[in-house]
C-alpha cells in the first residue's frame, strides 16, 4: 500500500506503545489513538515487509469502551496512551497483556498450570485513576514567542507540548510550574536549548508526601548557580495551596551533560532539611515512615504501592525465622515491610544515596534486624553468598528495573536455592523471561497478579511468586 492511502479495519489488540492493533489485506496494521474494539478508518504513514503504522482518519463504529478522553492534549502529548480507553477497557488490556508475555515469551501454558493449583489473582485497579502521582518531571523549554514553557515531550520526539496542569500528577503543580516560569519571564532567565546545549533550567522535579503533605522541588540546571534564586526560593516558600500542603526542601542538580539523563549526580541543597518525609500503611495499625531525597527511588502511586507491597508480603507468607535478600531495594520501602515479619532481611541497591535513605529509614521505623549494601545486585549478592555458603537465605525478593535481572543475579539466586521468590516487575516483557530462566532451574509459578500502577498508560506493575520444586 501506498502513503497517505486509506483503508478500513477493525481493532483486535493494542501495543506496548498503546496503538490499535488490527489486520488487513494480510499485514499488520499499528493505528495510533484507536482503542480495541473499533472500526476506523486509516491511513497509512509507513509500511514494513509484514506489518505497516498508520494514522487514525476517523472512527467509523467506535468501540464500547471508547470514551472521551479527559485531558486536552491528550493525543499531542507522548504520557498517557489509554485516555480514550475506559478505566474497566485498560485494566482488561493490562491484565492479558501480562499473562500474553508469560504465554508467548515465558512459555508458560497457563490453563494447564491452573489445573495443576497456579493462580491468577485480578488485577489490583483504582478507584480513582487520575491525580496519583507524586512524582513529575517536567522538561523546559522555549515557545515561538521566546517564552518559557514546561510540559511533556510529544511521543517519539523532544518537542514539549506546554501543561503545568497534568491530570496524573498532585495538583500543586500547576502552582509551582507557573511560578518558576513566570519568574524565568520577567528575569529573563533562559531555558536550556538540548540542540545547543545552551540555557539555564533543564527541568523542574517536584515530588509530594501523601501523607505528610509536603513538598519538594529541585531545579534541573545547566549552570553552577541558579540566577535570582533567592528570589525565587520567597516566591515558592510563599505559595499557598488548597489542602494545606507546603514545600518543605527545594534544590538544585547540576547537569552539564549532553544527554537524556535528567538528572545530575550533584545535588546543591537551598531550602529544608534536602528530603520529604512520607509513609504507608503495613501491618494493621502500623505505618512505616519514610525520607525522600531528590535522586531516591520512590514507587509515583503511593495507594497501589501500599497494596503492591501488602501482595508481596502475603506473598512471602513470612513467620517471623526467616533471612530474606532484597534485591534492588531502593529507599528500604519493600524492605521494611518484609522485616516486620522476618528474623533479618538484606537489601541492595546501586544508588549509594538510596542505601543512606534505607539505613536512616530502618533506624527511624526502630528496624534493626536489616542491612544494607551499596553495589549491583548481580555482585553483591554473589560476592556475599561466597563468603556466607552456610547462612540459609529462605525467601529473595527482587523489583528490578525495566530491564529485568542478570543473568548472573537470576543463577546465584537459583543457587542459594531460597524456598520463595517474590518477584516484583514494571515490564512483564523482562519479567517472562527471567520467570523463564527460573523455572528451569529449580522453581515452580505457584501465583501472578498485576497492579495497575500508572492508570491512563500502557504500563502495568505486575507480581510472581515462585515455590522452590522439592
Amino acid at each position: 500500500m501506498n502513503k497517505n492511502e486509506e483503508f478500513e479495519v477493525i481493532i483486535t489488540d493494542m501495543s506496548d506503545e498503546g496503538a490499535g492493533i488490527g489486520k488487513y489485506a494480510g499485514f499488520t496494521w499499528f493505528v495510533k489513538d484507536a482503542v480495541i474494539g473499533d472500526k476506523v478508518l486509516a491511513g497509512v504513514t509507513k509500511q514494513k515487509k509484514n506489518y505497516g503504522f498508520a494514522r487514525l482518519i476517523k472512527v467509523l463504529e467506535p468501540s464500547k469502551d471508547r470514551i472521551e478522553a479527559a485531558c486536552p492534549i491528550a493525543r499531542q502529548c507522548g504520557g498517557c496512551q489509554l485516555q480514550a480507553l475506559s478505566y474497566e477497557g485498560q485494566l482488561r488490556f493490562k491484565e492479558n497483556k501480562v499473562l500474553n508475555n508469560l504465554r508467548r515469551l515465558g512459555g508458560f501454558d497457563l490453563e494447564k498450570m491452573q489445573e495443576a493449583g497456579f493462580e491468577i489473582l485480578p488485577i489490583l485497579g483504582m478507584n480513582e485513576p487520575y491525580y496519583y502521582r507524586n512524582k513529575a518531571q517536567f522538561p523546559v523549554g522555549r515557545n515561538r514567542d521566546g517564552k518559557a514553557i514546561a510540559g511533556f515531550y510529544a511521543g517519539r520526539t523532544h518537542n514539549i507540548i506546554p501543561c503545568t496542569d497534568c491530570m496524573l500528577g498532585c495538583k500543586e503543580n500547576k502552582i509551582i510550574l507557573e511560578t518558576i516560569l513566570d519568574h524565568m519571564n520577567r528575569n529573563n532567565i533562559v531555558p536550556y536549548d538540548e540542540i545547543k546545549g545552551t540555557g539555564v533550567l533543564r527541568h523542574v522535579l517536584i515530588r509530594k508526601g501523601r501523607t505528610s503533605k509536603k513538598l519538594m522541588v529541585c531545579l534541573v540546571i545547566n549552570t553552577d548557580k541558579y540566577p535570582k534564586l533567592s528570589e525565587l526560593t520567597e516566591l515558592l516558600l510563599s505559595l499557598k495551596f488548597e489542602d494545606g500542603s507546603s514545600i518543605a526542601s527545594i534544590s538544585c542538580s547540576v547537569n552539564k551533560e549532553k544527554t537524556n539523563v535528567i538528572m545530575g549526580a550533584k545535588i546543591r541543597n537551598v531550602y529544608g532539611p534536602g528530603y520529604i518525609e512520607d509513609s504507608i500503611s503495613c501491618l494493621e495499625d502500623k505505618k512505616l515512615s519514610f525520607r525522600i531525597s531528590p535522586l531516591s527511588f520512590y514507587q509515583v502511586n503511593p495507594v497501589q504501592m501500599e497494596r503492591l507491597y501488602k501482595t508481596a508480603l502475603d506473598f512471602a507468607e513470612l513467620s517471623g525465622t526467616e533471612n530474606v535478600w532484597d534485591l534492588y531495594c531502593g529507599i528500604g520501602t519493600i524492605s521494611l515491610f518484609l522485616a516486620q515479619k522476618a528474623k533479618k532481611v538484606y537489601g541492595v541497591e546501586i544508588i549509594p544515596q538510596a542505601i543512606e535513605n534505607a539505613k536512616d529509614n530502618a533506624e527511624r521505623n526502630s528496624m534493626d534486624n536489616t542491612e544494607f549494601f551499596v553495589g549491583k545486585a548481580e555482585e553483591v549478592l554473589p560476592e556475599w553468598y561466597k563468603k556466607n555458603p552456610d547462612e540459609k537465605i529462605d525467601v529473595i525478593v527482587v523489583d528490578p528495573p525495566r530491564k529485568g535481572c542478570d543473568e548472573a543475579c537470576l543463577k546465584t539466586m537459583a543457587e542459594m536455592s531460597p524456598e520463595k521468590i517474590v518477584y516484583v516487575s514494571c515490564d512483564s516483557a523482562t519479567l517472562a523471561r527471567d520467570l523463564k530462566f527460573l523455572c528451569a532451574n529449580g522453581y515452580e509459578l505457584k501465583k501472578v497478579r498485576a497492579c495497575d500502577m500508572f492508570p491512563q498508560t500502557v504500563h502495568v506493575e505486575c507480581i510472581a511468586l515462585l515455590q522452590r520444586v522439592k
